[in-house]
This record gives C-alpha cells, structure tokens and sequence, in this order.
C-alpha cells in the first residue's frame, strides 16, 4: 500500500536551515506537495513539484527548494533563511494522476507530518 514518510524537521534558530524529507513507497506518484499547517491556523501550501519542474507559494519563494530523487523516490524540501512564522507541522502529499497543484483536496496521500520549530 502506498506510504509517504516525512522526516527532517526539528528546532532551528531563525535564519537557519533545515532539509525534510518524504520517502514514498507502494505506487507511482505523478506529482508531490509540501503543505504546512501552524496552530490554529489552516493547511496551507508550500511547494509542489512534477515532471515540469517546482512551483512554490509566494511566502517561501526564494527561501525553499524543492527537489525529487527518482532513484529513491524520496522528495525534498530544502528551506533556508527560516522566519518564525514558518513554524508549523509539514506535511507531504502525493498523487498518482496530474500534474502539479496546490490545492490539497487534489492529493490523495498523506504523510504523518514533521514539525519545525524556527526561535526568534
């Protein structure tokens, strides 16, 4: 059965880095996601990436990269000059058809979710 992992997040100071990771397994994904969701706050997108290439949300745009490594079907997310508001719970998602989107009721996969914790 089809599974995503994340791994990665954890306490940084602001201005740090961090790289989360989602190892995928059970089926072939079309395209990934990386949402966030902070207390009290709704999910939100981050990035998403497919055969075209990453799209980012305008609040991490420059900051974060993400990235895909066919050969262990693991995605990234590559986040540099972290904030504290980019303090949330991060969560992969996947989808076996279409291309990229940002809208998470179009993903049907979940990972369990990681989170980061960026101090002032």
């Amino acid at each position: 059965q089809a599974q995503l992992v994340e791994s990665g997040g954890g306490l940084v100071q602001a201005g740090g880095s961090l790289r989360l990771s989602c190892a995928a397994s059970g089926r072939v994904f079309s395209s990934y996601a990386w949402f966030r969701q902070a207390p009290g706050k709704e999910r939100e997108f981050v990035a998403t990436i497919d055969w075209t290439g990453g799209y980012y949300a305008d609040s991490v745009k420059g900051r974060f990269t993400i990235s895909k490594d066919n050969a262990k079907n693991t995605v990234y997310l590559q986040m540099n000059s972290l904030k504290p508001e980019d303090t949330a719970v991060y969560y992969c998602a996947s989808r076996v058809f279409g291309s990229h989107t940002s809208r998470a009721d179009e993903y049907s996969y979940w990972g369990q979710g990681t989170q980061v914790t960026v101090s002032s």
